[in-house]
């Protein structure tokens, strides 16, 4: 499989899964998570899929800032509903990560492992997302904000030319240069930047 060499330069997260470790899955139960994983998941990159990728990584580093993440006891709570624009992608990589799901995940093992009711929308947060520790109730509210990682200035023109079937092989292979040049941008200059991804810690009432 090949794809743009950025995607290995990318934040990582490493999980720990109790579930892997108990069926033998892997050893220790440590998943390592790379954004080519999201890309297979979205079947595409781009900056939403980028930008719930980050999200997440930020959140956990927030969250756990001395440990490893542990998947399936985190709950994550949207503030959209399941249909409304680009949640339902950002939703998918963020149950690839953390394991989270509403009602559809792993029932669990004599009581243990349940994957289930993790995953909320239309809820009443402060950020476009929240993610809380189940075992400590820590909790972080999370936005991304696309919009300050600009596209280059003809992307406009080269998407219309794609979309309506007038752009040659030349301008098609244009486009998804400036369209993950965007991407790059995203995961590499801007992986760390505050006014990207903006973390806010919840304090409870």
């Amino acid at each position: 499989m090949r794809y743009p060499d950025f995607f290995d330069e990318a934040p990582r997260i490493t999980m720990y899964d109790p579930l892997a470790k108990f069926l033998g899955a892997v050893e220790g139960g440590i998943l390592e998570y790379r954004y080519v994983d999201a890309v297979k998941a979205a079947g595409h990159s781009c900056p939403t899929v980028a930008g719930a990728w980050l999200m997440t990584a930020r959140a956990l580093e927030a969250l756990y800032p001395q440990d490893i993440p542990e998947r399936g006891a985190i709950r994550v709570d949207f503030r959209h509903d399941a249909t409304s624009g680009v949640t339902g992608v950002i939703a998918n990589i963020v149950t690839l990560v953390t394991g989270a799901t509403h009602d559809t995940g792993f029932k669990g093992l004599a009581g243990r492992f349940d994957r289930r009711n993790l995953l909320f929308f239309s809820a009443e947060v402060g950020e476009e997302l929240r993610f809380t520790r189940k075992d400590n109730g820590a909790a972080v509210d999370v936005t991304a904000h696309l919009e300050r990682v600009p596209s280059e200035p003809h992307m406009g023109e080269l998407m219309a030319a794609c979309i309506t079937g007038r752009a040659s092989d030349e301008v098609q292979r244009e486009f998804g240069r400036v369209w993950q040049e965007r991407v790059r941008r995203m995961l590499v200059e801007h992986a760390h930047d505050p006014q990207v991804i903006v973390i806010h810690p919840v304090h409870a009432a």
